[in-house]
């Protein structure tokens, strides 16, 4: 006999590997926002970020995979001498059947275990719970520098942050209470020859937010539509980043360089998911 293999399953093979994946990848990325750094040559420092946050809402990305209240549906037979469609026998619609329970049973043991993960991960919040969301929502306002978040839905918060201070020890944005696992959107690290390198760790690379959702996408396209998959609208990097500096520009990676500015000297970095490599630039302060 000859039993057709649903695309459908392969699929939810792909897409649980790649959402196992996620589960360790860049929980928190940058919607749209315009960040600015100011940095002074004797060493303080102005930051502000004002934009979406999104928090990656696994419980949303699991309902993207196999649904365990799905009803059966029986598979097409085919003849093994022509290949064409023939009626299943009872045999085979009760195999079908047999391999349809193991599977919705293999894929509630898999959410299950992806959403401790996930809890773990979100610093005890269960990201099933509708109330997660504004319960980080009120961690975020706890903490110093956020002077307004508010959650818009879908895992997008909009806030409003602005810390300024010396820069005598390293720095990075957003750190998040209990949130071990978050990559910092843009991070400053003081050296010891007196220089401040500014990098953006979650925009590099394969930590772009775009890739690991972008290869989401592209397993669930890649099941034809069968199935009914259906990914949630995932918010891509969508800024700018400012620099202003009186200290010396050692290194940058902008398209244009520095410019002249009455705070001394500016860089500018527009933030896509087409771009491969996040802002960087060293820059030599006063000793």
């Amino acid at each position: 006999m000859t039993l057709h293999t649903p695309l459908r399953r392969m699929a939810a093979v792909g897409l649980a590997a790649a959402l196992s994946l996620l589960l360790s990848a860049c929980l928190v990325t940058p919607g749209k926002f315009l960040a600015t750094l100011d940095l002074r040559k004797d060493g303080t420092f102005t930051y502000t970020y004002k934009g979406e946050i999104f928090v990656l809402g696994l419980s949303e990305l699991m309902k993207a995979g196999a649904k365990a209240d799905e009803p059966f549906v029986e598979h097409t037979c085919f003849n093994d001498d022509t290949g064409a469609e023939r009626p299943c026998t009872k045999d085979e619609i009760a195999q079908q059947k047999e391999e349809w329970e193991a599977d919705r049973k293999s894929a509630a043991e898999r959410r299950q275990k992806e959403l401790e993960t996930a809890k773990a991960m979100l610093g005890g919040l269960d990201p099933s719970d509708p109330r997660a969301a504004e319960e980080l929502a009120s961690r975020l306002r706890r903490q110093a520098g956020f002077n307004a978040v508010t959650y818009k839905g879908n895992g997008i918060y909009e806030v409003d942050f602005r810390v300024a201070g010396r820069l005598d020890h390293d720095f990075a944005f957003p750190t998040i209470e209990k949130m071990a696992q978050v990559v910092p959107f843009f991070v400053l690290n003081r050296r010891t020859d007196g220089s401040v390198r500014f990098d953006s760790p979650a925009l590099n690379g394969e930590m772009n937010g775009a890739a690991p959702f972008g290869s989401l996408g592209a397993m669930i396209a890649a099941e034809g539509g069968k199935g009914g998959e259906e990914m949630p609208n995932l918010p891509q990097p969508d800024g700018k980043f400012i620099l202003t500096t009186d200290g010396t520009i050692l290194a940058n990676n902008t398209d244009e360089g520095p410019k002249a500015d009455p705070a001394g000297k500016r860089l500018e970095w527009t933030i896509s998911p087409r771009e491969k490599a996040g802002p960087m630039a060293l820059i030599g302060l006063g000793k």
